[in-house]
């Protein structure tokens, strides 16, 4: 199964173009980065410069919009994510728990599951089919489980 872990930092909706986190707390991610590599259920990970940095295409009734950033109704924004590949639920959890916290850090860890070609009734996997590469067997990288 693969799972998103999405990073949801307290306070970085309002954080300005260019805000870095400190050096101490980037060791402390490279840590736990580092662990999820070692047990062979990291697939990705990025880290996401501030909505300030960012534009947003909005659709609505067939016209787009483009705004820049920053969002002033955003109340919270991703700030990064891991890509996993674990063999449950709960082994997903398990780890974002491990996720490095120091006394003043605020953030929320979303998990959502990935939707695999397989979830999808068989009329909806050959329309899919014709992208090449879009099935990706669970087995590919590294971790047996959920297929």
């Amino acid at each position: 199964m693969r799972f998103m872990m999405l990073m949801i930092p307290k306070g970085y909706e309002k954080a300005a173009a260019g805000a870095m986190p400190d050096a101490k707390a980037v060791e402390a991610m490279m840590e736990y980065n580092r662990a999820l590599q070692q047990a062979g259920v990291l697939l990705a990970l990025d880290g996401l410069h501030p909505p300030s940095m960012g534009v947003r295409v909005s659709v609505s009734k067939g016209k787009r919009t483009v705004t820049d950033g920053p969002f002033v109704e955003t109340k919270e924004t991703l700030g990064g994510y891991w890509m996993i590949q674990v063999g449950s639920k709960q082994e997903a959890v398990d780890w974002a728990l491990r996720c490095p916290a120091s006394d003043r850090d605020e953030y929320v860890i979303e998990l959502r599951q990935v939707q695999e070609l397989s979830d999808f009734p068989p009329d909806v996997q050959r329309a899919a089919a014709t992208l090449p590469g879009l099935q990706r067997p669970s087995a590919a990288h590294g971790k047996e489980g959920g297929r």
